[in-house]
């Protein structure tokens, strides 16, 4: 099952001629989602591909470049015919503002707009999988980050032990791997213990949005396969960074350390670094070699890490 994260927006705060402002697509199983969407966002989906076919978008707050996109990305949608519900997660608070935003310029769009206002701890249930709002700290605007969370998977069958006990492949491998019992002609019982490989995780991707290093990401990151982290300045400007609520490259770099990440992903890149963030990515690497920093167009893939790995344990890095 694929999933993946394209960044169309990696820019802090106003956009350069390398970086738009923010926005990450967020892809799983042919579902897109958006996280955030700063201005021209709806040109970056059609230059790196990104479908308009999306129900969700989820603002991490609502500072203007995280979602003055709104506003083209929902004429843009009308002007394609759209009439499926649009939901639109904002913090706890902030749907208001949010409402008033998506209304700028007094146009009446043709599809529903559902503005749902979220709260940190309080999950987003989906098939298979949920995204839960955490809290972070990020002055000025309330704020939250996004954990998109798979449920376990079921464990491998071992087909070559089902045929060496005699059960026949067909429906009985299905109910064995469902973990039901089932009895062959000749009265033995199966087990499904016996064919069955323990539970596999499923995959943890972690998005702050803009935040100060806290302990709140840290928790959710808990061996994630990947951590998007803010990573505003270098260290040189870690006072500008305490002062704006941002971090540096090298206190996101902590915070995945700290956490057992498997990969963090750099973005929010202020524009003194838009052409040359080899600065940032050497202060991050010289704490979590596995770091890379976003530009506009990346696409991460996420696989699945096999075994049974559970939270809090560092796993295997790729």
């Amino acid at each position: 099952m694929s999933l993946a994260l394209r960044f169309l927006g990696t820019a802090a705060s106003r956009p350069t001629v390398e970086r738009n402002v923010s926005s990450i697509a967020v892809v799983r199983e042919g579902e897109t989602m958006l996280v955030d969407c700063g201005e021209g966002t709806q040109r970056q989906m059609m230059r790196y591909g990104i479908s308009f076919a999306l129900d969700d978008v989820f603002f991490t707050h609502l500072h203007t470049d995280h979602v003055l996109g709104i506003v083209g990305l929902t004429r843009t949608l009308q002007l394609g015919g759209r009439t499926e519900t649009l939901r639109l997660h904002t913090p706890k608070g902030t749907g208001r503002a949010l409402r008033q935003a998506v209304s700028f310029g007094g146009d009446r769009l043709a599809f529903p707009v559902d503005i749902i206002e979220v709260e940190a701890g309080t999950p987003i249930a989906r098939k298979d999988y949920a995204i839960v709002p955490f809290a972070i700290e990020h002055p000025g605007s309330a704020s939250v980050g996004y954990a998109f969370v798979e449920e376990e998977r079921r464990g491998r069958f071992n087909p070559d032990l089902a045929r060496s006990l005699g059960v026949p492949e067909g429906p009985l491998w299905g109910k064995l791997h469902r973990l039901q019992p089932v009895m062959l002609d000749d009265g033995r019982v199966i087990d499904p213990s016996t064919l069955v490989g323990p539970s596999r995780p499923g995959r943890r991707v972690v998005i702050t949005g803009d935040t100060r290093p806290c302990e709140a990401t840290i928790e959710m990151a808990r061996s994630a396969d990947l951590l998007v982290h803010e990573a505003t300045f270098a260290e040189d400007e870690a006072a500008r960074a305490v002062e704006t609520g941002h971090s540096t490259a090298r206190e996101a770099a902590r915070v995945a350390a700290s956490a057992g990440a498997r990969r963090l992903v750099l973005t929010h890149i202020s524009a003194r670094y838009s052409r040359d963030f080899v600065e940032l990515e050497r202060e991050a690497r010289n704490v979590f070699p596995e770091t890379t920093v976003a530009k506009d167009g990346l696409e991460i893939d996420v696989p699945y890490v096999e075994g049974t790995r559970a939270r809090g344990q560092e796993g295997t890095r790729a």
